[in-house]
């Protein structure tokens, strides 16, 4: 069975699949969506994404989509470890601004469901790492937005210095939480 612990945050949630093994391995449902809608998170995915990091403190994020096509995340890591966020950017929210993080790991085989309103992200730990995410909306490049990963105002804790940070030029130059302004979702 699985286990969904809700974190923090609203609708961020801790999902642990149970793993059944033997002599040959392990086996583990990654993803039911009764167990899901009865934990009252009733999603429709409909794409899988796969990525792939060769170095540690590779910095992915912290990314979002806009409506019409925003987007809710299940994040599982295949391989290696990584440190994941999410940042409520939900206009009006409560909680808004605020961030958790945890470790992912392929040895735990825990993921995290990122709903639609918050910015995710996250940096590796070790080296080759590979991530799988389902998504509940299509990718849409006009609609993509993101928020500076070390935004000092979110003052996110990430387990890795900024002088071992590696990240592409756009995730460099996102705007912080305050530049962004308000948010559709």
């Amino acid at each position: 069975m699985t286990t969904i612990t809700p974190l923090a945050l609203p609708g961020v949630l801790l999902i642990t699949p149970k793993r059944h093994g033997d002599a040959r391995g392990w086996f583990s449902e990654t993803w039911s969506r009764a167990a899901m809608a009865k934990a009252g998170a009733d999603l429709d995915f409909v794409q899988d994404n796969q990525a792939f990091s060769a170095q540690r403190g590779t910095m992915r994020g912290l990314h979002f989509q806009r409506a019409p096509f925003a987007q809710a995340k299940l994040v599982r890591v295949l391989k290696g470890a990584i440190y994941d966020v999410a940042v409520d950017i939900r206009p009006g929210s409560a909680t808004f601004g605020r961030w958790l993080g945890l470790e992912l790991s392929a040895e735990r085989g825990d993921q995290i469901l990122v709903p639609r309103g918050y910015a995710h992200g996250y940096c590796t730990l070790t080296a080759d790492c590979e991530i799988a995410y389902k998504v509940d909306g299509p990718y849409s490049k006009e609609s993509e937005g993101g928020i500076l990963w070390n935004d000092p105002a979110i003052g996110i804790d990430w387990p890795v210095g900024p002088d071992e940070v590696l990240a592409n030029e756009r995730d460099r130059t996102l705007p912080t939480l305050a530049e962004l302004g308000p948010v559709e979702f």
